[in-house]
This record gives C-alpha cells, structure tokens and sequence, in this order.
C-alpha cells in the first residue's frame, strides 16, 4: 500500500509539473510560435524551467500532500512559480534580443506573463486542496500511541499536533512504567516519545524498529551532533565518524561577502519601507523610532543590536513577555512585529560586521547566562555569528521554548551550507507571507513566558 501510495504522489506532483510548464508554453506560444516546434530556444527554455522549478521545490517544497496542509502548499508552489516564471521569462527576453529584435533587448508582454501566474496559482490551487482530499478521503490517520514520563507531557505533545489530526489520530497515551506498554506498542502504527531518558528511548527504538513501527521523538544534543555523521571502515570494523563543524577560511570570506551584498541591496529596497515605518512610529507617540540592546554573538563578543520600537515605552508591566493582545503593543508595533518589519534595522548590524544574514537568533547576554545555566549546551551556539533569519526564526515562534531553538540553531551549525544559506533565505519570505505562524505569543497564562522575562527589561522586545 506504501509503495502504491508513493507511485501515486509521485505522478500527481509530475502531472502538477507538466501542466504548469504546458501554461507557460501554451500561452506565451501564441506570441512566440518557435515556442510550439522543436527549436534550440525551446530546449534552453524547457530544461531552464524544469532546473528552476526543481530547485525551488528543493527550498520550498512541492506538491507534499498528506504531509502539509493545502494552504502551504498553494504558498510553496506560488512561490515556486513566481521565481521559475520571472527567471524564465526574461531569459526568453534575452534570447529574442537577437532572434527578434536585432540585438535590442526589450522586455515583451508583462501582461501575458501575469496571465500565465495567475492560471497557474489556480492549478496549484487546485492540485493543493483537491489533492488533499482525496488522498486523506483514501488514507486514514496513522493510529498513534504516546509514551511519555507524565500525563501532562503527553497532553502538551498531542496539543501541538492537533493541526495534524488528518494525519495522526492519538488513541492511547501510556506511562514508561506500565505493564502493559509493550502490548500498547504492539496495537499502535505509529509511536511517539516524548520526555524520556536516554536508556528507555533507546530501549524503546530498538523495540519500534523490530515491530516495524513509526517512531517519531525528540531530538536531544548528541542526535543534533550526529547529523555530520559519516560510515568509516577500519578493516572489518565498522566505525561512526561525527565530524566536529566549523567553516573553513574561504567559507568565512564567502559568508562574509555575501552579508555585505545583500544587506546594502536590502537597505536600499526596503529603504522606503524603513523610512515610512520610522514616521509612523514618531507620528503615534513620538518616541523614539528604534532602540538598542546588548547582544551576544560569537564567541560570546557583545554588540547593540537595533531595531523598530513596536512597543510603549517602558511601564510598569516591562518585565513580562509579550502575550496575545498585549496592551503595551503599540498599533504599528503590531503591524510591524507581524511581518517582521521591526527585525530590518538589523540589516545594519550585518553591514557592520555584528551579525550574518543567516545564524542563530542574537540573544540578551542575561538569557545567555540564564539559559547556558540550564542548558549548558547552549553556548555552542555561540559558535558562529548571530543572524537575522535563521531554522528558528523560520521554523520557532516568538513563544518556542529555548532548548527547541537550541536544537534547531545547533542543527544549522552542524549542516551550514552555502546551498542551506541560500534555501534559509528564501524560505524567509514564505515566512513573511504566513505571519500568524511565526509570530505567535505567549497565552497570558502560560508559564513559559517566565523563562524569557528578561527579555524584556531594557526595552528587551521594543
């Protein structure tokens, strides 16, 4: 059944393919005929579509149903699309400077090219919902089972994934020190663990892979370390090779030059962004349009860090975390910290030297200490420069507690890539366009805002 379910995915995102490329060819036929016979121009156009659209899928994901919701889906490939079709389409501007247009360039039917968009977004639209339903309407959720330390662990892990029920369906919880737990086990399609110590995980995975069943569990350090991980054979002895990551020189002036680039483009493109946001902010209260902080980066250096005020000036409440409708917000604060317009300051922090486009998210130097004292391994992300996006500015809320962002800042140390640089940056703008996800608050009751209090002080989350 697994393997007819892939087959079936695999055709439905080839199909989606194929009739995107068919709109952009059928329609941008009618003006460029060479576009509908064989032709060297039709190749070039062909294969740079189809590169395109896979590297883009890479970053932003395809046609996953059963995995994403459709909404996700329909922004993935909207993005997808947006970027295969501009890139495309001016390459077949460039072509034409000499096939039609004796060497002038000239950029032809914008309109056409919306046209194109638009009909494709439909067909996404179409794929991504349409698609989901049936393959769920085929496919019931995986019967799951939680085995955690306590009742409360457990109800916290199937809250998390209740936008998930179509896929997982958590008819059991067990405790790791019931009787029964491997008869529960035995019952269940998939397992989950959740707060276990190392020796009953690992009892409990090596259970899981004899009964074939899905195991999904949380990542610890050691797992995050052994993504770098290699087979190397010593005679006959079988040997694990984790290697310690750290860039190398030229990766460190690449890095560097790319920061440069793209922060003075990006100071400039957003300049009339930053320059309206500044006016509205002095015009609601006259305060001051942005606030510094210190921060820490690598190797624990300290900076200022700047950013747009969203917040009043400081009050009696000043200490608390930022919770869902929180009066100290300001309505442009509210409106910037959505789209993440109060982190662009920072794009100065990265000219300067302070930070990188990509790294970990720069923390208060207090929470540094704070959070190193309950996690030690936390200062292993002082290992590389903190950045303006990152895993857990894309993937971690405001309200992510900070050994989930430890994992996911060590995970881009341990994996850092020019090709992951690239993909983290451009899937920054699929997170721009979903701003309720990334941007979530505290509850006003939840205790956790407790752990980042200090966050606060000094204007901490202006």
């Amino acid at each position: 059944m697994n393997r007819f379910k892939s087959s079936m995915l695999f055709l439905l995102r080839v199909a989606t393919f194929i009739l995107c490329m068919s709109c952009f060819f059928g329609l941008f036929g009618t003006k460029y005929p060479f576009l509908l016979r064989a032709s060297r121009t039709t190749g070039v156009v062909a294969v740079s579509f189809t590169v395109i659209y896979v590297l883009m899928t890479k970053i932003y994901g395809g046609v996953d149903v059963g995995k994403r919701k459709s909404k996700p889906i329909v922004f993935s490939l909207a993005l997808t699309l947006l970027f295969d079709d501009l890139i495309v389409h001016l390459l077949l501007c460039i072509m034409n400077t000499t096939v039609m247009h004796n060497g002038k360039f000239v950029y032809e039917y914008p309109a056409l090219l919306l046209a194109v968009y638009l009909l494709q977004l439909l067909l996404a639209f179409i794929v991504a919902f349409g698609g989901n339903e049936l393959y769920f309407r085929v496919n019931r959720p995986q019967q799951c089972l939680v085995i955690a330390d306590n009742h409360e662990n457990a109800l916290r892990l199937i809250q998390k994934t209740n936008c998930f029920r179509r896929q997982y369906d958590f008819q059991q919880i067990a405790l790791i020190n019931q009787t029964d737990l491997l008869k529960m086990v035995d019952q269940a399609e998939a397992v989950f663990l959740c707060n276990l110590s190392p020796d009953q995980k690992a009892y409990l995975v090596e259970y899981c892979f004899k009964t074939k069943k899905d195991l999904y569990f949380e990542p610890e350090v050691v797992d995050v370390i052994a993504l770098t991980k290699e087979r190397i054979m010593f005679s006959d002895k079988t040997m694990i090779r984790c290697i310690a990551r750290e860039m190398c020189y030229e990766e460190r002036i690449v890095k560097r030059l790319g920061d440069v680039l793209i922060s003075v483009l990006g100071l400039l493109l957003t300049s009339p962004i930053l320059l309206l946001t500044a006016l509205a902010i002095w015009l609601e209260d006259h305060g001051p349009v942005f606030y510094r902080q210190a921060r820490a980066t690598c190797n624990g250096k300290t900076f200022q860090v700047y950013k747009f005020r969203s917040m009043r000036q400081q009050d009696g409440h000043i200490h608390m975390s930022v919770t869902k409708n929180d009066s100290r917000i300001t309505k442009v604060g509210r409106i910037i910290r959505k789209f993440r317009i109060d982190e662009l300051p920072q794009l100065l922090n990265v000219l300067k030297g302070d930070m990188s486009i990509v790294g970990p998210r720069p923390e208060m130097v207090e929470n540094v200490k704070k959070y190193t004292e309950d996690f030690p391994e936390f200062r292993y992300r002082l290992r590389v420069k903190a950045g303006l996006t990152g895993f857990a500015q894309i993937y971690g809320k405001y309200n992510t507690p900070p050994k989930e962002k430890l994992l996911m800042d060590m995970t881009y140390i341990q994996q850092y890539s020019l090709w992951l640089d690239i993909k983290l940056i451009l899937r920054t703008v699929l997170v721009l366009l979903t701003p309720e996800e990334s941007t979530e608050a505290f509850e006003v009751k939840d205790d956790r805002r407790e752990s980042s209090a200090k966050e606060q002080k000094a204007g901490g989350d202006y």
